[in-house]
């Protein structure tokens, strides 16, 4: 039957009471970097229009240099800041090179090149916004108010944040937890997934922990207040994912690493073309020729666009195939991985509770159909998952159920309710087990399965017991044989179920190392331990428990479906469509990136070189220098565009389930 503290009468609230913080995000053209970009892009396909329909030289053109102001004041003022720091970058340089482009007539080429930069700086703008706006929306899973009891007895709503230790709190059913706390009085099922990741209410009795931001069931509690909330797990998952954006290693693209010495050897190589010919007495009109020509021929056009159609080209194949990568820097870091950890629930499987058993007990002369129309009809009022999955399962199978009458719950216990003019009990084995009698090895089989049990009585005699348990995905398998044939390593599970669940669900899938019961702390802790070691880490997982470990590692990826708005933010990658599959495939594809980017360089740099040597030793016609520029330039694009054909994604992922897709997979990145 209900607790007492069940049946109190909640008090009117103040009708000043705060509401809730709204999440708001950062809208795109607030950000002044999309803004600019947004107008170079716009005003260049204006003026490409206009050139190719033959319009007045005057017109396109003056809509080029606005595409030159537009898009390259902010990097070419960048660029300006860096030399006033005595370092040169690659910023500056593309600003430099596509201003010598117009100078010789190539205003289409400089401004395209200043159009990449632009929408480059604006995706990474953005995206720093938004995980800006996760974090910040993660403080609105706790709430902003909380009932305080007072010593006299009485009630107040104060602010959250304004608790302090050793308060005591009330929280209502249905009201989330306003502090991280112990149970004083009271029972429920407390919903704790956003931080355990647990996919069923955890039962709180008198002397357990709960946490600030999780959700209460269908009791009331009474909660001493034992963190300060700033202190709380909720604040220290929101200051976990910071430090972690923060002190992560920056990403740069593998021709970054190399800009500093390129840019400046360029342009003291540039000086020196045009300065030791006048030494030696030469025209400055021919020096000047000569130098603009290096310049030209010289510059890195076609080793930028080495790097960006290969990877935006795999960004868009990955796109059309449910998986969501949010930059090219990201896409490159896929194919670096060599270590894969996994969250379990809502990641390896679905994160909602099915029935998965059924079994009556000898002589209770009842089938299937029968014992579930009784647990169902007596579970119908109940808003517990588990009587959901118990009821989603009559309606599946088309039962008729009965009703229920005088229902009661016990939190943490089960319900009972006349059906059928008996009384039905369906509940714990906790609660039960002594009316289970011989049949406890039931029971025992079934959680040793991995499975939760649910005892059903009728009449206080035992006539079945259920099974429910988290359902894995289809492709779970053959992607955890697929990253292991990858990285050479068996991916590792990184979970805050308890120990039993994981191990079982660890042997279906194929994985070995289990961590489990881990709070975001300790999941943070594992990937900085092997990223330290000097693992490239990949995490995936889907909730807020998982945003920290998914920010600190070397790329994350988060489930689209069900993920948490911070877990989206913080990842690297998007999987839409839930399809654990895609996830070997992408790894895959960006390696196939990675081969084509080194292959593009060599092709630019054989160009380069090439173009460089004729300018130098003999005399290279400034049309021809720009025509070969320009070649190199075109080879390198269509060579990265080949990624956008739908042959590049990697097939196996599409028939998951067989030993030859892995087969396939790992013949295909060996290539």
């Amino acid at each position: 039957m209900p607790s007492v503290l069940d049946q109190r009468p909640a008090p009117a609230l103040p009708e000043s009471r705060p509401a809730a913080p709204v999440r708001r995000r950062t809208w795109v053209l607030a950000l002044p970097e999309a803004r600019w970009a947004l107008a170079a892009l716009v005003l260049f396909l204006v003026a490409l229009l206009l050139y190719l329909l033959g319009a007045p030289t005057w017109l396109w053109g003056s809509l080029f240099a606005a595409t030159y102001v537009t898009g390259g004041w902010e990097p070419g003022w960048e660029g300006l800041k860096a030399l006033k720091d005595k370092t040169l970058d690659v910023d500056l340089l593309m600003v430099v090179a596509a201003l010598g482009a117009a100078a010789i007539g190539q205003v289409l080429d400089g401004a395209l090149l200043i159009v990449i930069f632009a929408t480059s700086g604006a995706l990474e703008a953005v995206a720093t916004a938004r995980t800006a706006d996760s974090v910040r929306g993660l403080l609105g899973l706790a709430p902003s108010t909380a009932t305080r009891v007072l010593a006299e007895g009485g009630e107040e709503t104060v602010d959250a944040g304004r608790l302090m230790v050793g308060d005591t709190i009330l929280v209502r059913p249905g009201e989330r937890v306003g502090a991280d706390g112990q149970v004083l009085e009271g029972a429920s099922d407390v919903d704790q997934a956003t931080i355990t990741g647990e996919p069923l209410p955890v039962a709180k009795q008198v002397g357990d922990e709960v946490f600030a931001g999780t959700t209460n069931g269908t009791g009331a509690l009474r909660v001493r207040v034992e963190r300060d909330p700033s202190d709380s797990v909720i604040a220290r998952i929101v200051k976990m994912v910071e430090d972690a954006s923060e002190t992560k290693a920056p990403t740069q693209l593998f021709i970054e690493k190399i800009e500093q010495r390129y840019s400046i050897g360029m342009v003291l190589a540039t000086l020196a073309v045009f300065a030791v010919p006048l030494a030696f007495g030469d025209h400055l009109q021919s020096a000047l020729l000569r130098a603009m020509t290096f310049m030209i021929v010289a510059s890195p056009c076609a080793v930028v666009l080495s790097t960006m159609p290969p990877l935006l080209s795999a960004i868009a194949n990955a796109g059309r195939h449910g998986v969501l990568v949010k930059s090219a820097v990201v896409m490159e870091r896929l194919g670096q991985i060599n270590t894969v950890a996994l969250d379990k629930t809502g990641t390896l499987t679905e994160g909602t509770p099915r029935l998965t058993d059924i079994r009556p007990l000898p002589g209770s002369a009842l089938d299937q159909a029968a014992l579930l129309r009784l647990a169902a009809s007596a579970e119908h009022p109940s808003e517990h998952p588990l009587a959901r999955a118990v009821v989603d399962a009559a309606r599946e199978r088309d039962l008729v159920l009965a009703a229920a009458d005088d229902f009661a719950s016990m939190p943490g216990q089960g319900v009972t309710a006349i059906v059928d003019d008996c009384i039905i009990q369906v509940g714990s084995p906790a609660r039960l087990l002594a009316a289970l009698g011989p049949h406890t090895e039931v029971m025992t089989e079934l959680e040793n399965a991995g499975k939760t049990a649910v005892v059903v009585l009728r009449d206080s005699w035992p006539v079945g017991v259920l099974g429910i348990a988290d359902r894995l995905r289809p492709d779970a398998a053959v992607t955890v044989a697929a990253l292991n044939g990858l990285t050479g390593r068996t991916p590792v599970l990184l979970t805050g179920d308890n120990e039993r669940a994981a191990q079982h669900l660890a042997a279906q899938v194929g994985i070995t190392d289990i961590r489990a019961g881990l709070l975001p702390q300790d999941k943070l802790s594992a990937v900085q331990e092997w990223e330290a070691a000097g693992q490239q880490v990949l995490v995936v997982g889907d909730g807020v428990n998982d945003a920290p470990a998914l920010a600190a590692a070397h790329s994350g990826i988060a489930m689209g479906k069900a993920g948490s708005d911070l877990a989206l933010e913080t990842a690297d990658a998007v999987i839409v469509r839930d399809e654990l599959a895609t996830i070997p495939a992408v790894i895959s594809l960006s390696r196939t990136a990675r081969r084509l980017v080194v292959q593009n360089l060599a092709i630019a740099g054989l160009f380069i070189t090439a173009l460089v040597a004729w300018d130098l030793i003999g005399t290279l016609p400034l049309p021809l220098g720009v025509a070969g520029h320009e070649g190199s330039t075109v080879i390198v694009g269509l060579n990265g565009l080949r990624l956008l054909r739908e042959t590049a994604w990697p097939r196996h992922t599409d028939r998951p389930g067989t030993s030859a897709d892995t087969a396939d997979l790992e013949s295909q990145d060996a290539a």
